[in-house]
């Protein structure tokens, strides 16, 4: 069974969305982080059992920027918890699904992640996400 886990939403700058979500939520941003593989900044929010993560591109050529020039600010992905995230991997690549990477990465929040292609999930980016038991 899948959790969504967290809900990504692209940003211009962190600065700004910060204080629009802490007001909208009714809530404090609980971390920032950096993911240097990835470019980001990113600034989460808990609401109930699932969380909101605002993401900003630390450079021009990140994959956020890019997101943000071609359709703007929302939503970029929805991500699922799961226990075993080698071997739903390998499930939902046997079911047809395109993996954008083929082995699990580092993400944020303490996560191994991996993304599936929004062409074979109806237009949606998909992140598949496991807690790192063992801080590596």
């Amino acid at each position: 069974m899948l959790k969504v886990e967290h809900i990504g939403i692209a940003v211009q700058s962190l600065s700004g969305s910060i204080p629009l979500f802490e007001s909208l939520l009714n809530t404090e941003c609980y971390k920032k982080e950096n993911v240097a593989s990835e470019k980001v900044i990113t600034a989460f929010f808990r609401q109930g059992d699932t969380k909101i993560e605002l993401l900003e591109s630390e450079t021009e050529d990140g994959v956020i920027k890019k997101f943000i020039d071609k359709k703007g600010e929302g939503i970029h992905h929805i991500a699922f918890e799961v226990t075993d995230i080698n071997q739903e991997m390998e499930r939902l690549e046997k079911a047809g699904f395109i993996l954008l990477n083929q082995t699990p990465k580092r993400g944020a929040d303490n996560k191994l992640v991996c993304f599936i292609h929004p062409k074979t999930a109806n237009g949606v980016l998909i992140e598949l996400c496991q807690e790192i038991k063992d801080p590596l």
